[in-house]
């Protein structure tokens, strides 16, 4: 009989590591800079001087203007008792602002007749921007004193601001940036010409509320 060979000795295997899952790298945009693109906007550079600094004169309160004036302060319209105009830091196109003639901080200090007016041309800026603009819809509003939003608190007024579907995008939240589609001098040539046709008296419109 023939002799038994040794058993075979088996080299111990080693452990292979344990793979760790792979996190997924997003990709990197080597042409934009770290700190995000850049959205030149040099017409705010005025307001950003001015933001918070007290001034003597106030937006809303002038005399009879001619039509190279109105255009400039961006007056749609100009009554006896209000005021109507773009505001020049426009939170959307389009957006109005109705004033009182006399510089006062609250509807309460308001007579009857002039809160009427007040409330008519809002009705109206909603009329006109609705032909203009076709909005899906309209914020309207005061801010009523400084801690309360106001830009300038001791002048009321009321904003009337147009709104389209999906004009809340990532731009506002993230950017803190608004993206306008038209500048204001087109804004003010398609808006002003709606008022001039219908710069009824200010007589007229509190008829409509009689």
């Amino acid at each position: 009989m023939a002799p038994k060979s040794p058993p075979r000795s088996r080299a111990p295997r080693a452990k292979s590591p344990r793979a760790k899952p792979s996190r997924a790298k997003l990709p990197i945009d080597r042409g934009t800079p770290a700190n995000g693109a850049r959205l030149w906007a040099p017409w705010r550079y005025q307001y950003i001087r001015t933001a918070g600094a007290k001034s003597d004169s106030c937006i809303f309160c002038f005399g009879k203007l001619d039509a190279d004036e109105r255009k400039r302060r961006l007056v749609v319209y100009d009554g006896d008792d209000a005021v109507v105009m773009l505001n020049r830091y426009p939170y959307n196109n389009g957006h109005l602002m109705v004033a009182p003639r006399r510089h006062v901080a609250s509807p309460e200090l308001l007579t009857r007749e002039e809160r009427a007016v007040i409330v008519e041309l809002v009705s109206e800026c909603c009329v006109q921007l609705r032909k203009a603009l076709n909005p899906s819809g309209l914020n309207v509003g005061a801010n009523l004193g400084r801690s309360a939003g106001a830009g300038i608190a001791d002048h009321m007024h009321c904003h009337i601001v147009p709104r389209w579907d999906g004009d809340t995008n990532f731009m506002p939240v993230l950017a803190s940036t608004r993206v306008l589609s038209q500048d204001l001098e087109s804004s003010f040539e398609m808006i002003a010409p709606l008022f001039t046709a219908n710069n009824r008296p200010e007589q007229d419109l509190l008829k409509r509320v009689e």
